[in-house]
């Protein structure tokens, strides 16, 4: 098998999606229902920021937004293939994006987890993610319970 990382183009929009709402259909099925994301708004992403990429053997199977917002980028939409999740994949993306931001000269990377994913912050503290506070989650978003963002944070001033 081969195994590449690279940044996505719109041409990959589709299956970017795709492998997005499989992933996410999963894990946040008990609380949001349908899709994670549409079409247009991965196409609309590429405005703002970009995605990085697993490729293996033409297949994407990992994915990755990165947003740059002045010294810091916002990293969301972590996504694994759900037949390969578990297997370290998605750990080995998350290094390859910070990798990727301090090149970029980013000083800090960070995310919004949902509360009710508490497998969530356990995984990012792990890896280095301090918990930084707390934000409302979408309102035009209806879920079956009420949830909200933990937000969390990583210096990489010492990543290039």
């Amino acid at each position: 098998m081969s195994q590449s990382i690279r940044l996505a183009t719109v041409a990959d929009a589709a299956n970017i999606a795709r492998l997005i709402n499989a992933a996410f259909q999963i894990a946040e099925d008990f609380f949001i229902e349908g899709d994670r994301i549409t079409l247009a708004e991965v196409v609309n992403s590429f405005e703002k920021g970009e995605f990085l990429v697993v490729d293996e053997d033409g297949q994407l199977t990992a994915c990755v937004y990165l947003e740059p917002q002045q010294e810091r980028t916002y990293l969301g939409l972590l996504s694994v293939d759900p037949r390969l999740q578990r297997a370290g994949l998605g750990t080995v993306l998350l290094e390859a994006a910070e990798k990727h931001c301090a090149k970029r000269a980013s000083q800090s990377i960070y995310m919004k987890v949902v509360n009710l994913r508490t497998e969530l912050p356990v995984y990012y503290r792990k890896r280095g993610y301090v918990e930084q506070g707390t934000s409302p989650f979408p309102s035009h978003i209806r879920t079956k319970v009420p949830c909200w963002f933990i937000e969390m944070s990583k210096s990489l001033t010492n990543k290039s």
